[in-house]
């Protein structure tokens, strides 16, 4: 990519942008939330066309308007928000638009064998008959690995695709780049994680503010350095300080029981409660009961047996609103299609839950001056980087979104704060933010349940720590007796009876 300049009305995407990728390289691009990593992909992949520069493939410049002529051109790319169609099953998602015989039939039972094939083969652990919509963000995730693997992309482009992975599957996709690099594949690899950065890539790209500011071999660099070249700042993790004021319980669960989507037991008798002024963390890995348990909390999904108590108020099976009044904040892991409506503009997300009373309303009209007041003070307060509170939120960076929902969701003096995987995808500048953010809330005396696929998130900033395994939580360890062996372990399932048994 030679000279690439896109701009957006009052945003400059990429300023005059030059790198390449040779063959049996991986080559990682790293830069902050909105530093325009993903523009400058989308471009290579046809979704943007630049305003200047142009693009080489083997030597020779290629017009690239369409994803279908950039995949005609041998380059696929997996996306960090993701392209699926939730009602169709993992092997229909993965074979759209592909015409896979010469005749006009499609013979289905076929490609499923193949899709499932494919997915045991990389350990991806997806189900070719599964709805979409039945899966957990991790498990999406892996379908969209799985598409771009399914169509034999020749140059690969991986935009966060660890972001909702285990540690194990990490290792399982770090150790296929670098097969297929070995293979003499160009991959250009998109990661916030340093650590995936310096395991996987041959060489380091660091965009700042939409320009390319540093460029080195990754074996003569290292994460500090690659940390303050994203920055432009010294960066240190945010930890938890001593012990908590404790106060009285904010949510307690009684034995609860829920089903999943997929019609089994999600949860099976899950107790545990949360104090004033604390964070209980709840590890797992994704798809062991983790979404089950945060939509029963906000009102999203039906309790079948047991008892959800918000301070005193019982609210079992309450709806949404209900909870909401009672004092619940949540950050759902979803901000694009859950937490947020993309084409709605920044003012409109920030007043979502509350553009029906006043200060926002009156007599069934909308308030503009005082809306466009406190939504200003919102950005401001979070730091919302965005051209104007008219901006469509699909046009802003993951970080702010995030930013938008913890604005909207902590201003309503929530009671109860629940969080999960609030840091997916998200750079180390705005995973900072985001930590500094939980912890004010457990410093005003709030309840935090904080839900994260991420170990350092939990063991950073947690009180207690809960383990999820098969709907079932594990444990509940204080921090101070947490190390990563046992909660791995409780992960896995294996308790300290059953190891020593």
């Amino acid at each position: 990519m030679k000279n690439i300049r896109k701009t957006f009305p009052g945003v400059v995407a990429n300023n005059n942008i030059s790198f390449e990728v040779k063959a049996g390289e991986v080559l990682a691009l790293l830069g902050e939330n909105g530093a325009g990593k993903s523009v400058l992909m989308k471009t290579l992949y046809g979704m943007h066309r630049p305003d200047q520069g142009e693009i080489l493939i083997n030597g020779e410049p290629a017009n690239i308007n369409s994803p279908t002529e950039a995949l005609n051109s041998g380059i696929g790319m997996v996306h960090q928000h993701f392209m699926l169609v939730p009602t169709l099953t993992v092997t229909e998602n993965v074979i759209l638009g592909l015409k896979l015989s010469p005749g006009p039939g499609l013979n289905l039972k076929k490609a499923e064998k193949e899709v499932g094939e494919l997915a045991q083969k990389y350990n991806l652990g997806i189900d070719p008959r599964s709805y979409v919509w039945q899966l957990s963000v991790g498990e999406q995730q892996r379908v969209e690995i799985l598409k771009v693997l399914f169509r034999g992309a020749s140059l690969l482009i991986l935009d966060e695709p660890t972001a909702a992975l285990t540690p194990q599957q990490t290792e399982n996709l770090i150790e296929l780049v670098r097969f297929m690099a070995d293979q003499g594949r160009p991959i250009i690899f998109i990661t916030h994680k340093l650590n995936e950065v310096m395991a996987v890539s041959d060489r380091v790209c660091v965009l700042r503010n939409g320009e390319l500011v540093y460029e080195e071999k990754t074996s003569q660099t290292s994460p500090q350095e690659l940390a303050r070249q994203m920055a432009g700042r010294e960066i240190k993790p945010v930890k938890r300080s001593s012990s908590p004021d404790i106060g009285e319980n904010v949510l307690t669960v009684k034995n609860v029981w829920a089903r999943s989507d997929r019609d089994y037991d999600a949860l099976k008798g899950v107790s545990f409660e949360i104090k004033e002024g604390e964070i209980l963390g709840v590890a797992g890995v994704s798809g062991n009961g983790q979404k089950e348990l945060s939509e029963i909390l906000s009102g999203l999904r039906k309790v079948e047996k047991g008892e959800v108590l918000l301070q005193k108020h019982k609210v079992t099976n309450k709806s949404p609103r209900e909870i909401i009044k009672k004092g619940l904040g949540f950050i759902p892991e979803d901000r694009i299609h859950v937490a947020t409506i993309p084409t709605f503009n920044v003012w409109e997300n920030m007043i979502l839950k509350d553009h029906s009373r006043y200060p926002y309303s009156k007599n069934g009209f909308l308030l503009r001056n005082k809306i466009e007041g406190s939504c200003s003070d919102l950005v401001d307060q979070f730091k919302v980087k965005c051209s104007e509170l008219e901006q469509q939120v699909k046009n802003l960076s993951g970080g702010n979104i995030q930013r938008i929902v913890l604005g909207r969701e902590i201003s309503r003096d929530p009671i109860l704060l629940i969080a999960m995987n609030p840091t997916r995808g998200l750079d180390i500048g705005a995973i900072e933010y985001v930590h500094k953010r939980l912890l004010e809330a457990r410093a005003s005396g709030r309840g935090v349940l904080l839900i994260s696929e991420e170990l350092d998130e939990i063991m950073n900033l947690a009180d207690r720590i809960a383990v999820m395994y098969e709907g079932e939580i594990m444990d509940i360890l204080p921090a101070s007796e947490a190390d990563y062996e046992n909660v791995g372990l409780l992960m896995a399932g294996v308790t300290p009876e059953s190891k020593t048994g």
